[in-house]
């Protein structure tokens, strides 16, 4: 179990099961050693969140307000208004989409400058082309969406209709 938290604690991305398999022997079962550490860990200011399908240290939400206020974290604070967030959503959802995908869901074009902050931020990345000459770029999520989201996989998002009821209207 503290060879996980070891590789965990050092690690500043995911960690798969694989890769902590490698640690611990084959012989061991990784589910029960990180619910082990998790249990170990709990009432900590810190935990294990299952995301990007891998595990890594996070900080508890309720510390978020202190460490905004005492660490230097401006970089990594997502700073994204809820029009970013409803593109994101498409782009989860629809993936790969063009940008003409995403302004047939909004109606509208969607900028190139909110495309290159959220390319950026690394929250989306190209996707596939179609091997016509010319063909649009397509956006995907990436790893760091699963991550900054919160996310196990992309099977993870709420149902789309729950979103269209939060008047993000996705669909």
């Amino acid at each position: 179990m503290r060879r996980i938290e070891a590789v965990l604690f050092a690690s500043a991305s995911p960690v798969p099961r694989e890769d902590l398999a490698r640690v611990v022997g084959q012989g061991a079962s990784v589910d029960l050693l990180v619910e082990d550490l998790v249990a170990d860990l709990e009432g900590r200011a810190f935990e294990i969140a299952q995301v990007a399908g891998g595990w890594m240290f996070r900080s508890r939400p309720s510390y978020a307000p202190a460490i905004r206020a005492a660490a230097d974290v401006g970089n990594q604070l997502l700073d994204l208004s809820e029009f970013d967030v409803a593109v994101l959503a498409a782009i989860a959802y629809h993936q790969p989409i063009t940008r003409d995908g995403l302004k047939d869901i909004f109606g509208k074009e969607i900028s190139r400058d909110l495309i290159g902050r959220l390319h950026a931020r690394d929250l989306i990345g190209t996707g596939p082309r179609s091997p016509q000459r010319g063909a649009p770029y397509t956006f995907v999520t990436t790893e760091h969406f699963l991550v900054a989201f919160g996310l196990g996989s992309l099977a993870d998002l709420p149902e789309r209709e729950q979103l269209d009821d939060a008047g993000f209207g996705i669909s």
